[in-house]
């Protein structure tokens, strides 16, 4: 089901970069029934993304039938009730597939939005190696599916086929003799290779020339120090777009798109339906296919709907492709306690992410802090969350107008101090330096620390400061 989503962001693409892309999201019948189906098939309709929907229905979920797992059994039949086109097809009949998805095709590159296609067709191996196989249908009833195999079904409507299928399968046949004998003859992985593509290679090279400016005299706002980031960027990148809900013309909960929607436009600040799960996955697949998506989603509680978006696509997919696919999906929103927000709106969850592998976790404390870490999070190559405490949104204090970067997982030592060691985050660090101007009264020096990020976490800092303290 995922990928009906990130296909959805393959369509949104496309009308960023208006290239006449087309997404396609190939799915099982067992996908129909998950709410990224639901989801994803929305937002397409409402944006009339130029997308596929292609359902093999071959009547089984792993061991489930799809004739009791679902109320409505026809797939096809349910584009009408998000507006769209649906069809139910032969899935063995090569040629009316053909000519369905040509037309769908034709009207997605014509800005006339989605397709459902549904094929029904049948699964005639085990869902999976050395899986049991006939205690939920018969061997009959598979046999009879082979007899309707749609390779020999369009050698025979077109018999002057068959030499160019005889040439597929030579090709085929010396392309996996050729990937056999290569993996055979290859020495065993280096146990370090096992790392690679966690992160991209490209972001590590451009953190290592970051450099911190002066913080000079001129006072913003926390609010203030990240919109001036997002607008210069957008205006710099034209790829970048922002989601979320009420992040248009309204200018975000927080204030986070104030004025944008106007220079912009509707494409590039996109309000949502309350679908996170479904924006999330899309900014999947805007992500890999080259745009640059912000998702805005408030607070950090409600993008707990999408986590398996995030930790189980957008934290693997660079390393799933060798590095082949980047992933520049920036996740921002609001965390921590305070005005009253009760416990659906308080949590702050950084601990969670920060044990993902190719995701990036920044928590930055102050407003010339969450201008760079921004800026830095809008131009590397891997997924960030970018957590910002709602009582530090109206904190001031000295940012640059510049254009600057703070590399991640490069702490700042806020306060030195010579017989304890505290490392704090976001609002705690302005919590922190207040008892430790109290412990400096009574002679106990206290040594702050700000990790700025917890993904990646600079323990060498925090380590060497605990050396000297020895607390």
């Amino acid at each position: 089901a995922p990928c009906i989503l990130q296909a959805c962001g393959g369509g949104y693409s496309s009308k960023i970069l208006k290239n006449g892309t087309v997404g396609v999201a190939f799915f099982g019948d067992g996908a129909v029934n998950n709410g990224a189906f639901h989801e994803g098939l929305n937002m397409a309709s409402i944006w009339k993304l130029p997308v596929l929907f292609i359902c093999e229905n071959n009547q089984f979920a792993t061991e489930v039938p799809f004739a009791y797992s679902s109320g409505n059994p026809s797939v096809g039949g349910r584009g009408a009730a998000y507006g769209i086109p649906g069809f139910e097809l032969d899935g063995n009949d090569v040629l009316e597939i053909h000519r369905v998805a040509g037309e769908a095709i034709a009207r997605a590159r014509a800005g006339q939005g989605p397709t459902l296609i549904e094929c029904k067709t049948y699964r005639t191996r085990a869902h999976a190696e050395g899986m049991g196989d006939f205690t939920y249908r018969t061997r009959e009833d598979v046999e009879e599916w082979k007899t309707r195999c749609p390779i020999i079904r369009l050698q025979t409507a077109q018999p002057d086929l068959k030499s160019r299928f005889e040439a597929v399968d030579t090709e085929v046949a010396a392309i996996v003799k050729e990937a056999r004998e290569f993996s055979e003859a290859s020495p065993q992985p280096e146990a370090a290779s096992a790392t690679n593509h966690v992160y991209s290679e490209a972001s590590a090279v451009a953190t290592a020339t970051v450099t911190e400016p002066p913080k000079g005299d001129r006072v913003v706002t926390y609010s203030q120090a990240t919109l001036e980031a997002l607008t210069f960027e957008m205006a710099r990148n034209p790829k970048i777009f922002v989601m979320g809900e009420g992040i248009g013309k309204r200018g975000g909960n927080f204030v986070t798109t104030k004025g944008l929607y106007e220079i912009h436009g509707p494409e590039r600040l996109c309000d949502t339906p309350i679908c996170e799960r479904g924006f999330v996955g899309l900014a999947c697949g805007a992500g890999m296919t080259g745009t640059r998506p912000v998702i805005d989603f408030m607070f950090a509680d409600f993008v707990l709907d999408s986590v398996g978006e995030i930790i189980n696509q957008i934290a693997k997919m660079q390393y799933m492709s060798s590095g082949r696919l980047k992933m520049p999906v920036l996740l921002r929103g609001c965390i921590g306690i305070g005005h009253s927000a009760a416990t659906h709106h308080s949590g702050s969850y950084h601990s969670l992410y920060g044990q993902v592998p190719g995701l990036r976790v920044a928590v930055p404390s102050n407003a010339y802090d969450a201008k760079g870490l921004l800026l830095r999070a809008l131009r590397c190559d891997d997924p960030v969350m970018f957590l910002e405490h709602r009582e530090l949104l109206s904190s001031k204090c000295a940012v640059p107008e510049t254009d600057y970067e703070i590399e991640y997982g490069k702490a700042a030592v806020v306060r030195a101090g010579t017989d304890m060691t505290v490392v704090a985050l976001a609002r705690m660090v302005q919590v922190v330096q207040k008892m430790a101007d109290e412990l400096q009264a009574s002679g106990i020096s206290v040594e702050l620390i700000d990790p700025r990020t917890v993904s990646p976490l600079d323990t060498k800092t925090v380590l060497e400061s605990v050396a000297k303290t020895g607390r």
